[in-house]
């Protein structure tokens, strides 16, 4: 009789190692994170960087600048903080069919015509499909090297021999060590792939761009611990039939986070939206109750999107509510807002919420636009398309403070909006702003008074 594999467990959160199931990690105190896989031989350590390992004062260690490798993409050079960090380990997630292989093939073009060696490893393509798909993006440079590998160990000696000035590996959920019994894509595969991969990307200096599919919750496949061990971890959001694609930076240790870029899919590949403030407000209604346009920051960049609005008598015992590219509770929490404060009752109402564009935002400067565009929809009466809306609005109904107001006001204005609406303490930080006039309102009521120039409108 043969004598079973023995079984370890593993938290898929932070990687902690058991021999018996836990309900909640000892680690990360999350519950319900641990999974079975075949316990295989320990792995010998191999050390790839022989570099002097004693210690040195800080002082003694130089640190300019680093010099970064353009992607052909200024929009993708934003989001990762000015281009690509030589030696950087950069994931890149998303759902199925959003375009994240075909945003990598593009960047290995513009970076393999700018003179660069790479290397682009499929675990999921042959390589006459990678060129039937390559085909639709016009003629690629011979400095753009395919291999089709799963074998980590393979993938390490190719790249070890090669010295490429980058790498793409598609997808991580695919590539096997062969030491390690479990399937690939499993959490003990994904970690000590992803732990040789950087040892690779620090030890000869080359960038390694990996791509990683996500679950149903949204988060990358695997241990969380994968999103820790990289240096910059990217999203690609959007609706995967529409033609939009935003590129949201999440975590960067050689830049700011929270930068976005945009593009549009189309079909010889994504082309990058250089303007997406215009992009985003293509189209929107100048007549029509419920809409507004708000100015919301993304990293350290202001973006103008339409909030839209829609509230009708439910035909139901029990309202409903739903919103697209913002917080469903943030929702429900302003309509109770207005009820309370403004005496406008919406206890009865269905509520359904819209940011116009795809864009997911969580950003308390949408606020104000927000309770504008549930008004305004509510008592049927359009907004101004020329006014711009933002603000943090409290329990009481106040309208508070938010920040980057000049960056905010000053891309209305370049967009040819005539009138914004902001909370009244932030008109203060404001500095030679004309073109454009600034009404600051303390509370709810002020701004619909301002919006619609009737006063006790909302009763």
């Amino acid at each position: 009789m043969v004598k079973a594999d023995k079984t370890v467990f593993f938290c898929k959160e932070c990687g902690y190692e058991s021999a018996k199931w836990l309900g909640q990690c000892p680690g990360c105190k999350e519950v319900g994170t641990f999974v079975e896989e075949p316990k295989g031989p320990k792995n010998k350590i191999i050390r790839r960087n022989t570099t002097n390992s004693m210690p040195v004062t800080i002082n003694e260690v130089k640190a300019d600048d680093e010099e970064r490798i353009s992607t052909g993409f200024s929009e993708l050079d934003r989001v990762l903080g000015g281009g690509v960090v030589p030696g950087g380990l950069i994931l890149v997630g998303g759902d199925p069919g959003i375009g994240k292989s075909t945003l990598l093939l593009q960047v290995c073009r513009n970076m393999a015509a700018l003179g660069k060696k790479i290397l682009y490893i499929s675990g999921e393509e042959s390589l006459k499909q990678i060129k039937l798909r390559a085909n639709r993006m016009g003629e690629f440079s011979n400095n753009l090297s395919l291999l089709s590998e799963t074998s980590l160990d393979n993938i390490e000696a190719v790249v070890t021999e090669t010295k490429p000035d980058a790498v793409v590996i598609d997808s991580i959920q695919t590539i096997y060590r062969e030491d390690i019994s479990s399937a690939p894509g499993s959490v003990s595969q994904v970690r000590e792939s992803t732990n040789t991969l950087m040892q690779i990307a620090k030890g000869l200096t080359v960038p390694i761009f990996i791509v990683g599919h996500v679950t149903k919750e949204g988060v990358v496949a695997g241990p969380r611990v994968l999103e820790h061990m990289v240096d910059t971890v990217l999203y690609f959001e959007g609706d995967r039939h529409a033609a939009y694609r935003i590129l949201r930076g999440v975590k960067n240790r050689f830049g700011s986070t929270n930068e976005i870029g945009v593009f549009e899919m189309r079909e010889e590949g994504l082309k990058q939206v250089l303007n997406p403030s215009e992009f985003m407000l293509e189209g929107r209604p100048t007549d029509a109750s419920g809409s507004v346009v708000a100015c919301l920051m993304e990293g350290t960049r202001p973006i103008l999107v339409e909030v839209q609005a829609l509230i009708n008598h439910t035909a139901f015992g029990m309202p409903r509510r739903t919103a697209v590219g913002t917080d469903y509770n943030r929702v429900n929490l302003l309509m109770a807002v207005i009820e309370k404060r403004m005496g406008i009752q919406m206890g009865d109402y269905d509520a359904y919420v819209n940011v116009a564009g795809g864009m997911k935002v969580n950003e308390p400067a949408m606020d104000l636009a927000l309770v504008m565009a549930l008004i305004s929809s509510c008592k049927n009466r359009a907004i101004d398309p020329a006014t711009l809306v933002f603000g943090e609005v409290g329990l009481s109904g106040e309208v508070r403070a938010v920040s980057n107001v000049q960056q905010r006001v000053m891309e209305a204005k370049k967009l040819g909006f005539k009138r914004c609406i902001l909370p009244a303490v932030s008109v203060k930080s404001l500095k030679d702003v004309e073109g454009i006039e600034l009404v600051g309102v303390k509370n709810i009521k002020e701004a619909g008074e301002n919006i619609w120039h009737i006063r006790c409108v909302m009763v």
